[in-house]
C-alpha cells in the first residue's frame, strides 16, 4: 500500500490516472466532485474541483493531460483547466452524461454518451454538437481505439457496438454489434480497448456487465472493428456500477491478467489463461465495496476507490 486518499466522503464512482503518466491521478464521487493530486512521493493534497451537482459518472483526460472533461447524472458536461482549477465550459444535455472520452488525435473532439440511447459528438473549443448516433438503450461505457477511428460502447442491456468515426468531421456510423446472451440484461460497466495482446495476437477489447460477465474480445481492424469473443468469465453479480481493467504488462510476462473491485471490499486479479483457478490475486484493505480500478502509466501504481469515498494507490512491488 502505498498511500491513503480519504478527504472524499462519497462513493467514487470512476478513477483514472492521466493519459501516459505515471502519477497524475483524478477521481470522480456521487457528491459530483472531481478530485486531482500526484501520488509520487509524497503525495499531493487533492485540489477539489466542484460545479456537478449530481454524481461524476465519468471523466477522461485530454492527450497532453491539461484538461479534464467530465460527464454527470446532473445532464452536464464539464471541461475543467487542471493547472488553473476552474471550470472552462458546460455543456447542457437533456438526459443524463454516462461516459465520455476525448478523441486521442483530434482532442477537439469529445464523445459522450448519454441515457438518452445516443452518442454524441461535441466540440470541445466551442461546446457545440457535431453528430450523434442513436443506440437500443442508455449508453453506460464507452472507449475508442488508438486512432481514434472506432469507438466501442456498451448499453444498458449488456449490447457491444462498434461505431466509425471520421476524426476530420466527426462523423459517426454503426457497424457491428454485440448481444448479451445473458437471460437477464445487464448494464455494461466498463469498455476498454488495447492495442495489442499476447493471447490474441492483436488489438482487444475488455467489457464487464454489473451481473458480473468479463468478457474478453479480439478486435479485427481490417472489419471495421469486429468483435470476436476469446474467453468469458462469470464472476459474482454486482449491486454497484464496478469496473474492471486490463493489467498490460503483467500480460506480457505470462497469461492474460485483469483485476477488478468487489463488493467484498477486495481488489481481485484474474487470469483468463487458467480456466479453473482464475483468480491469481487479492488485495486487502477497502472497508467497503471496491467501484473504481486503475493502473498507471508505467503499471508501478494501481488505484482502487470505494462505496465510503476512500481511494487507495497500492505500489507493485519490485519482481526478483
Amino acid at each position: 500500500m502505498h498511500c491513503i486518499l480519504d478527504q472524499c466522503k462519497a462513493m467514487v464512482t470512476v478513477i483514472k490516472f492521466g493519459h501516459m503518466s505515471s502519477d497524475l491521478l483524478a477521481y470522480g464521487a456521487t457528491d459530483g466532485s472531481l478530485s486531482v493530486c500526484t501520488v509520487s512521493t509524497p503525495p499531493s493534497i487533492p485540489k477539489v474541483f466542484t460545479g456537478h451537482t449530481k454524481d461524476v459518472t465519468d471523466f477522461d483526460f485530454s492527450t497532453n493531460n491539461q484538461y479534464i472533461a467530465s460527464a454527470s447524472v446532473d445532464k452536464t458536461v464539464r471541461v475543467w483547466d487542471i493547472s488553473k482549477g476552474v471550470c472552462m465550459r458546460v455543456i447542457y444535455g437533456v438526459s443524463s452524461q454516462l461516459c465520455i472520452r476525448f478523441h486521442p488525435v483530434n482532442n477537439n473532439f469529445l464523445s459522450v454518451g448519454n441515457a438518452n440511447k445516443e452518442i454524441m459528438v461535441f466540440n470541445f473549443s466551442t461546446g457545440r454538437t457535431i453528430n450523434k448516433s442513436t443506440f437500443d438503450s442508455e449508453v453506460t461505457a464507452m472507449d475508442l481505439d488508438h486512432t481514434g477511428q472506432l469507438i466501442f460502447c456498451g448499453d444498458a442491456q449488456g449490447c457491444i457496438y462498434t461505431v466509425t468515426m471520421n476524426s476530420h468531421t466527426g462523423a459517426l456510423s454503426r457497424t457491428h454489434r454485440h448481444r448479451s446472451k445473458a437471460k437477464h440484461k445487464s448494464p455494461v460497466t466498463t469498455v476498454q480497448y488495447r492495442t495489442f495482446s499476447l493471447l490474441a495476437r492483436g488489438p482487444v477489447l475488455l467489457t464487464f456487465c454489473r451481473d458480473g460477465s468479463l468478457s474478453f474480445f479480439s478486435v479485427s481492424l481490417e472489419v471495421q472493428g469486429y468483435l470476436t469473443v476469446r474467453c468469458a468469465l462469470k464472476l459474482a453479480p454486482r449491486l454497484h456500477s464496478i469496473r474492471a481493467s486490463f493489467c498490460p504488462l503483467l500480460s506480457l510476462e505470462k497469461g492474460e491478467y485483469i483485476v477488478a473491485g468487489s463488493e467484498d471490499a477486495n481488489v481481485y486479479f484474474y487470469d483468463l489463461t487458467r480456466p479453473r483457478h482464475t483468480c491469481v490475486n487479492k488485495l486487502q484493505g477497502h472497508s467497503y465495496p471496491v467501484i473504481g480500478i486503475a493502473w498507471n502509466h508505467g503499471e508501478n501504481f494501481l488505484a482502487s476507490s470505494d462505496f465510503g469515498g476512500t481511494v487507495i494507490v497500492w505500489k507493485r512491488a519490485k519482481s526478483n
